[in-house]
C-alpha cells in the first residue's frame, strides 16, 4: 500500500487592525499556497460575512469531488478505448446549517456531460461513470453521498 502526503500553507490575511475582538471585527481572507503552484484566495462564503470574489471552502469541496471524478474518468475512458473529446461539469453541493451554526453537507450532485468520439462507444462512457465514482479518492473519503447524473453524447 503506498501512502500520499499533501502539504498545503494557509495563512490569514483578514485582520484588519482589532484581530478578532468581536464576529464583525474581522475579514475572512486566507491565502492557500502550496510550494511552486499559484495561491489561492479564500474566505467564508458570504452568507458567513465573506468575500464573493474569493474561493470559500464549500465551493473547494465541490471543485474537488467534480475534478477528481473527471480525472478517474479520463483515465479509465482512455484505458477502455473510449475517445472523450469534450468534458464538463456543473456540479451542485448541498450544506446544511445547524442551529448551533455548525453545518455538514447532505449530498454532492455532479452532472458531467461527456462528448465521445464514437456514437458506437456510448453505453461504455456512461457505464464508465460508475467505476470513476468508485476510485474518486475524494468521494471515498466523504461522509455524504455523491451522485452522478451524467450525460455522455456523441460528438456533433
Amino acid at each position: 500500500m503506498k501512502q500520499h502526503q499533501y502539504q498545503t500553507s494557509l495563512v490569514w490575511t483578514g485582520n484588519i487592525g482589532e484581530g478578532t475582538q468581536s464576529y464583525r471585527s474581522y475579514n475572512r481572507a486566507y491565502t492557500i499556497s502550496v510550494k511552486g503552484k499559484s495561491d489561492i484566495l479564500g474566505s467564508s462564503d458570504p452568507a458567513f460575512l465573506g468575500d464573493a470574489s474569493r474561493h470559500n471552502p464549500e465551493e473547494m469541496l465541490v471543485m474537488s469531488l467534480s475534478s477528481c471524478h473527471m480525472l478517474w474518468y479520463l483515465h479509465l475512458c482512455a484505458e477502455a478505448g473510449v475517445i472523450v473529446i469534450d468534458y464538463q461539469d456543473n456540479a451542485v453541493g448541498f450544506m446544511q446549517e445547524n442551529a448551533d451554526g455548525s453545518g455538514q453537507f447532505t449530498k454532492v450532485v455532479l452532472h458531467p456531460a461527456v462528448k465521445v468520439k464514437d456514437p458506437a462507444m456510448m453505453e461504455m462512457a456512461n457505464e464508465l461513470h460508475e467505476k470513476a465514482h468508485e476510485m474518486c479518492f475524494i468521494a471515498r473519503s466523504c461522509n455524504f453521498p455523491v451522485f452522478i447524473a451524467q450525460s455522455s453524447t456523441p460528438e456533433a
